[in-house]
C-alpha cells in the first residue's frame, strides 16, 4: 500500500514575511538617505569654515571671510549660518592663526519616524599670512 503524503499548504506565508520585513528595510533605507544627506550638509559647513579661515589668514578682512564662508556654503540657507571669526591682527607672528567657527542648524527628517534637530558645526583654523 502507498503511503499518502498530506501536502502542507505554504500560499500567503512568503507574502507575510514580506509584511513584516518590508516596513524595516524600507525604514532603514530611508534613515540611509537622510543620514547621507546631513553627512553632505556637515561636509558644506566644514568647507565653508576652512574658506572662511584661509581668507581671513591672507586678506585678514572679516567681510572677505564671510564673503567666502557664504560662497563655499551656497547650497545652505545663508540666513541660517552662525559665523565666529577671530583675526590675525595688524602685525602677525609666525604661531599666529586665523579662526572660523560656523554652525547651521539641520533637521534629520525621517518618513514615519519623525525629525531629530542637531547643529552642525565645522571649524577651521590657518596660520596667519598663507
Amino acid at each position: 500500500m502507498a503511503k499518502l503524503r498530506r501536502r502542507t499548504n505554504d500560499s500567503g506565508a512568503a507574502a507575510v514575511e514580506l509584511a513584516l520585513i518590508l516596513p524595516i528595510f524600507v525604514m532603514l533605507a530611508f534613515g540611509i538617505i537622510a543620514f547621507g544627506l546631513g553627512y553632505n550638509q556637515q561636509l558644506v559647513v566644514t568647507r565653508a569654515a576652512r574658506e572662511a579661515a584661509r581668507t581671513m589668514a591672507v586678506t585678514d578682512s572679516v567681510a572677505s571671510a564671510r564673503a567666502a564662508a557664504f560662497n563655499a556654503a551656497d547650497s545652505l540657507d545663508p540666513g541660517s549660518l552662525s559665523i565666529s571669526l577671530t583675526s590675525c591682527g595688524p602685525t602677525p607672528d609666525l604661531d599666529d592663526v586665523a579662526t572660523a567657527d560656523i554652525s547651521y542648524p539641520y533637521a534629520y527628517e525621517i518618513p514615519f519616524v519623525g525629525s531629530y534637530n542637531v547643529t552642525l558645526q565645522g571649524r577651521a583654523t590657518m596660520h596667519c599670512g598663507g
